[in-house]
């Protein structure tokens, strides 16, 4: 009896940004689908980043997608550091020789946050704001500037850009100057690379997930994934978010779509390339958490009820 093929064996990724939350998950369906890839971070079992967690490692990570069915390889990078992803790509080349799917998820920002929503510009610590355009913005140019010329070798490479929110959605104001920038940044990336990589025959895309239920949001509301739903008390919207499956899902139906270049420039969502491919949740549910938000926002306006499990 013949081994089925999955539909990216032979395929070798990185997924830029891949310790914990999205990167991971999305690191895991890659793998899952049969692909080689490369995590990166900045957390591994003998170093911590600012983000101060220390029970997510990017090795951990490679064990994850080798589990799954594909090949982790762990490779600690700062993707602020010109010299460690340069060394990464040409790591990549010597031990591959290509390279077909590029995902810049590089963030680790969230402790920068709170202190600075619903402040103005002036109000913002400036160093703290500067520091969110580094982590969401600087390292994804820094990464797709040296690892494109190793993606374009080979017609079909796909870049995503993973942000926090569509299109739609982020043409409101995202709670902070430098927030909305950092958020904005990877939509506009998306729609610049696909122009870059239209004459060589790649794709790139800005994927978001809706509400995702990371660990660091399950922590936030003292639950876990078993019991998440709990969560709901003390927020009752919490009932639309998704686990990091989901958007892993998403990425890796694209990748896996040799029609895929229809999509390029665009800014997607983890519910809406659901719909598109018929991938569920690890709950089998098909959550949409930004048609669930902008309906609910609509509805304010006209008094009318939005219900969650419309949008589960």
């Amino acid at each position: 009896m013949e081994t089925e093929t999955k539909p990216l064996s032979g395929r070798i990724a990185l997924v830029a940004g891949a310790t914990r939350g999205a990167g991971r998950a999305i690191a895991v369906q890659l793998g899952a689908a049969g692909a080689t890839v490369y995590v990166t971070g900045r957390t591994t079992r003998e170093k911590v980043s600012e983000v101060g967690r220390t029970t997510e490692t990017i090795e951990e990570t490679a064990e994850l997608v080798s589990a799954a069915g594909g090949e982790g390889v762990a490779v600690p990078t700062d993707h602020l550091e010109i010299d460690q992803v340069r060394a990464l790509v040409e790591r990549i080349d010597t031990e591959r020789g290509r390279l077909d799917i590029l995902v810049n998820d590089v963030w680790g920002g969230e402790h920068l946050l709170v202190p600075a929503f619903g402040k103005k510009i002036w109000e913002t610590d400036l160093d703290s704001g500067l520091r969110m355009l580094e982590l969401g913005v600087k390292t994804h140019a820094v990464t797709s500037a040296l690892a494109l010329p190793l993606l374009i070798r080979n017609p079909g490479g796909l870049v995503v850009e993973v942000t926090d929110g569509t299109a739609e959605y982020n043409s409101r104001f995202r709670e902070n100057f430098f927030y909305d920038l950092t958020k904005n940044a990877p939509i506009r990336m998306a729609y610049a690379l696909s122009h870059d990589l239209k004459d060589v025959g790649g794709t790139a895309v800005a994927v978001t997930p809706g509400w995702l239920r990371s660990e660091q949001m399950l922590d936030h509301f003292g639950v876990s994934e078993a019991n998440w739903r709990d969560a709901t008390e003390k927020l009752p919207d919490f009932a639309v978010a998704e686990s990091p499956v989901y958007v892993g899902r998403a990425v890796a139906a694209l990748a896996a779509d040799p029609d895929r270049a229809r999509w390029t420039g665009q800014s997607l969502s983890s519910g809406q390339l659901a719909k598109e491919y018929g991938f569920t949740d690890a709950d089998g549910s098909q959550p949409d958490a930004w048609g669930f938000i902008i309906a609910k926002e609509k509805a304010g306006e006209t008094g009318e009820d939005v219900s969650v499990e419309d949008y589960r």
